[in-house]
């Protein structure tokens, strides 16, 4: 086997810059970068693979610099090997853990599953990761784990200096998540408490210099207790190894509607070019589900050029089982075509593309502090998002790429970089992470990027409202500490915490679980009015909350049926994970010393719980309105109530909603009717009695 770095050995030859402590690692590049299952054993594919060469030079810089900041092209290697190469180098030794984060849910368990399988072990033991809801690992035997970077920040709370970790690798670091922010700011204040804690910053395309400068200490150069003496210096290593030339093709004219561009363009792949799977990058669900299937009926109704096509969909909600059909080889003959999000752009390695077709869009979430609207939009991606989408052609072949935009679009018009999500998001949850880890100067904070002072300003006035934060804005005793050892958005923690007084929290319970998953409805086009018809048997006169009651009554009288789910247009898969998190909200609950008791029928008690949490977003409609059109009672906002509710034409006087959504108007999601009342007697601080308004 080849010889490892290990720690306190000779130094290995590396082309040392001075300046600004950046070590540089050449090496001649690697032509290919393919892993493909079954062509060799595990340790020749780990082998090929391009950051192996780079072994040696990772683990002595890991051993002699607080942080290191490795820049790799997806495909590299870098996320599955490097946490074994540390490992194989004595970083686990003594119950120490190698932790290993990434910004999504879906990568966390691709990553996990891959690297248990390339060491033999069971995943789950000495291998295993942790999402949010869900914890495959064994405290006395796990020495590498993958983790969301939120689940991180939880565990922080418990543990402030992450005392059990000997290596912390940051994965996917340009995506630059709300929690990959706070997570770099909150390991840089760690390290300077923690010298010996090893920091890796691993990133597709990420801006080194600037990541370096902001890891830059202004103290003494070394620690010299650590042997060799420890360099507070970042280092930054480049891991060279491009696949193979990915040629680029453009549109001549702009296309009016990518879906059925994208589709075409796949149809054109499967007749002209040789065989090679393609993937295809499209915004959301709705899109993807759409697109794959059209694609799959041309091919099962003989279409000309689509025999031997099908079509996969990849995006975050995706079951275990629909994930390993994606990273299943094609059998021979057939062509698969993945359709993914902006999921496939960097944190999971898809074998077999060879053509990719990127529509030249994503979604984003953008949220306006001034209205308080948070919008999820279909936003033009940067160039290097698109650079990263074009890279997914050349790993095991040459490539292309077709590209639905023009090249004087992508030349003149194309942003260089995305906004980072904390510039652009609602700061609730990220405020009150940050005030239960005891930073209570959250603008002295040391961001990478700083947020708005908008959105910060709007975040502590929601969570004062809520009687989260005090006067001195700490959190307050024992409520604010409650609501951030819960999960979940802090309206819906409150919402728990009133049904104790209300006693319905078995309800509530049920209700949160629902609320913080993206819906338990199936969706697919041109079933709209047996989609209608099949709510209709679960809708409750009180609104959505209270249909999702009775869509979980009647799942469980089924005994958690797939084929009671399918006949009632109900996702399978989402209400299994609705039953896993109520279970562990439940045990949440029991520790926080809510009583678990049931309200049976008395759905008042339930609406003033769900009121309780969400009197914030309360709205009125307008006298006189034909079309349904209400009012915001804090803003004033026009809105409507989405068509996907229950209460959807219904129109009652008084509502409280969980989010708004904006298409071609502000839709009300998840919608529940209210007594207006209840909002000054669960909320007499923010609502006060004025005459004629109730």
């Amino acid at each position: 086997m080849a010889q490892f770095w290990k720690p306190g050995a000779e130094k290995p030859q590396l082309l040392d810059d001075e300046e600004g402590g950046v070590l540089f690692v050449f090496s001649s590049a690697f032509s290919s970068s393919s892993s493909g299952y079954g062509y060799a054993s595990i340790e020749k594919q780990r082998q090929r693979l391009p950051v192996y060469k780079y072994r040696t030079a990772i683990l002595y810089l890991v051993e002699t610099h607080a942080t290191t900041i490795i820049v790799g092209e997806t495909g590299s290697g870098k996320t599955t090997q490097i946490p074994q190469y540390l490992k194989e180098a004595g970083w686990a030794d003594g119950g120490l853990v190698i932790a290993c984060t990434q910004p999504r849910r879906l990568a966390v368990q691709a990553v996990a599953s891959r690297v248990a399988e390339e060491m033999g072990v069971k995943l789950g033991e000495e291998v295993g990761y942790t999402i949010r809801f869900e914890d495959v690992t064994d405290t006395d035997k796990t020495r590498i784990k993958f983790l969301t970077d939120g689940v991180l920040l939880r565990e922080m709370m418990d543990d402030p200096l992450l005392t059990k970790y000997s290596v912390i690798m940051i994965d996917e670091a340009h995506e630059r998540s709300i929690s990959t922010d706070i997570l770099l700011g909150l390991l840089k204040k760690i390290q300077k408490r923690r010298p010996e804690l090893r920091l890796i910053i691993a990133s597709a395309t990420i801006e080194a210099k600037a990541m370096s400068a902001f890891f830059q200490t202004r103290r003494r150069r070394a620690v010299e207790s650590v042997e060799p003496p420890l360099s507070m210096e970042p280092a930054i290593l480049s891991v060279e190894g491009r696949g193979f030339n990915v040629q680029i093709h453009y549109v001549e004219e702009p296309v009016s509607d990518y879906v059925q561009a994208a589709i075409s363009t796949v149809q054109l792949i499967h007749d002209k070019e040789p065989y090679g799977d393609i993937l295809v990058f499209l915004t959301g669900q709705d899109d993807i589900d759409a697109a794959v299937k059209l694609i799959n009926e041309e091919a099962r109704n003989g279409g000309k050029n689509s025999s031997g096509l099908f079509a996969l969909p990849l995006y975050s909600g995706l079951s275990r089982a629909e994930q390993e059909l994606i990273f299943s080889p094609t059998p021979r003959g057939k062509r698969k075509v993945v359709v993914s999000t902006n999921i496939a752009e960097t944190s999971l390695t898809l074998e077999g593309i060879v053509y990719v077709v990127d529509s030249g869009f994503s979604k984003q979430r953008f949220y306006n502090p001034i209205t308080d609207i948070e919008n999820l939009i279909v936003a033009p991606i940067s160039k290097a998002s698109a650079r990263q989408r074009a890279g997914r052609a050349g790993r095991v072949r040459p490539g292309k790429c077709y590209r639905l935009y023009t090249e004087e679009y992508f030349l003149n018009e194309m942003s260089a970089e995305g906004i980072p999500e904390i510039q652009r998001s609602n700061l609730v949850s990220c405020v009150i992470q940050l005030k239960a880890l005891g930073i209570d100067n959250i603008l002295g904070f040391d961001w990478l990027a700083s947020p708005s002072p908008e959105a910060m300003i709007r975040a502590l006035e929601v969570l004062y409202s809520l009687g989260v934060l005090d006067d001195d804005a700490k959190l307050t005793s024992p409520v604010g500490f409650q609501v951030a050892e819960i999960p979940l958005d802090p309206m819906i923690s409150k919402m728990i915490l009133a049904s104790n007084q209300l006693s319905c929290s078995e309800e509530v319970l049920t209700i949160a679980a629902v609320l913080s998953i993206q819906s338990i409805w199936f969706i697919e086009r041109g079933i709209q009015k047996e989609m209608d018809e099949a709510k209709l048997r679960f809708a409750a006169a009180e609104g959505d909350h209270v249909t999702f009651l009775n869509v979980y009554k009647g799942f469980l009288r089924s005994g958690k049926s797939s084929k009671w789910c399918y006949k009632n247009y109900i996702n399978y898969h989402s209400m299994k994970t609705v039953v896993e998190i109520r279970e562990q909200l439940r045990r949440i609950a029991q520790r926080l010393g809510i009583v678990l008791k049931s309200c049976d029928r008395d759905m008042q008690a339930v609406r003033k719980a769900v009121t309780a949490g969400f009197f914030a977003n309360a709205c009125r409609i307008e006298p006189y309105s034909h079309n349904g059109m209400y009012k915001t009672v804090r803003t004033s906002q026009e809105v409507y109530i989405h068509p996907s509710s229950v209460l959807f034409r219904v129109n009652p006087k008084w509502v409280v909603y969980q989010s708004i959504v904006s298409t071609d108007r502000q839709y009300m999601r998840n919608v529940i009717s209210i007594d207006p009342s209840s909002l000054t007697e669960v909320a007499p601080h923010f609502y006060r009695q004025q005459g004629p308004i109730f």
